[in-house]
Parts: C-alpha cells; structure tokens; sequence
C-alpha cells in the first residue's frame, strides 16, 4: 500500500489535519501523522467571531503521531501533506522538517500544504519562485521568501497544490487526489 506523510504538531489546526487524514485513508493510502515527537498532540480549532479581527483559537482533538521527525525516511513516502494551524510557526525551525520538505522537492513528489504551512516551505529554502495560496495575512511572508502569493482554494505550481484554509478543502484536496492519480498512470 502506497503511504503518505503529514507533518504536523501541536497547535496543528484540527480540521486540517484531520480532513486530509481521513480522505486520503478512503482513497486506500496508508497515512502516517509525524510531529517533532512521537507522542499525543493537541490540535486546535481556528474560527472566526463577529468582533474579531482575526480567528480565534480553541482546544481541538488530540491525535496520536506515528512517528517523530528524526525517524522519518522520506522515500517511503510518494507524497506529503504539511497542514496549518500554529504548528508551521515551530515545526519550521526542525532540522528534520527541514530535511524531509527538502527531499520532497528535490524528488517533484507531490506536496499538498494549506493556510500555515507556507511558513515551513520558506523556512525549508523551497518556497523561492513557486505560487503558492496561504492564510491571507501570510501573504508578506510568501513574498519575502521569494514565493508568489495566490488568493486561491486549489492553487497547483509543479508538485504543490496549496489553499488558504479548511474552507477550501474539497478544492484542494481534488486537485491533490487528482495529481496522486496522475502521477500514478505515469
């Protein structure tokens, strides 16, 4: 069975840990969760309150991780799925994040990262000249780090397909299944 990694952690937004996890499970891949520990993560829940001038944050599930960073190796996987939520702002600085995003790209292997995670793929050296869509207001961050940033729900550059947010799931995680099953044909 072809497996696909997610990498997360603490304050990973539940919702987009989750929905990626379970569909891709239906699709009848084998899915791992690593964090910067194998141990049970808090996910959080971002949403948003008449008043507020950004998202709000909530305890959302915990989830259990199969597997820590350092014991990853890459190329068992054929794809990777980097959700949002809080967790990009520290997985980001993981030398082992680091090594595993790169191998991805060096690879063109798929990648499906949404809301946050745009934070990582800078800080991994790979965000440089590709489109990608994030949280809006990440928007100066993918522009310093060389990225072009896409107001979009399924927005495709190469090997990425990214989106804003959990609303944009069904688009973005179509188009990441639809790539899967292309590459697959080839």
């Amino acid at each position: 069975m072809e497996k696909i990694l997610i990498l997360t952690g603490d304050a990973g937004e539940s919702l987009e840990v989750m929905y990626p996890y379970q569909r891709l499970k239906e699709e009848g891949y084998e899915v791992h969760i690593a964090a910067p520990e194998k141990k049970k993560i808090q996910l959080v829940v971002h949403d948003f309150e008449d008043g507020f001038d950004t998202y709000t944050e909530k305890p959302g599930y915990k989830i259990d991780v199969d597997l820590a960073f350092r014991d990853v190796r890459p190329e068992e996987y054929i794809a990777l799925v980097i959700p949002g939520g809080r967790a990009p702002e520290y997985i980001r600085n993981d030398p082992d994040f680091k090594r595993i995003v790169k191998y991805f790209f060096e690879k063109n292997e798929p990648v499906a990262e949404l809301c946050h995670a745009p934070l990582g793929l800078a800080a991994a050296g790979v965000l440089n000249g590709r489109k990608t869509a994030a949280y809006p207001a990440l928007a100066p961050d993918v522009t310093i780090a060389g990225g072009e940033f896409v107001d979009g729900a399924a927005v495709i550059d190469g090997n990425i397909v990214s989106a804003r947010a959990w609303p944009d799931h069904p688009e973005w995680m179509r188009a990441f299944i639809k790539m899967l099953r292309e590459k697959n044909k080839s």
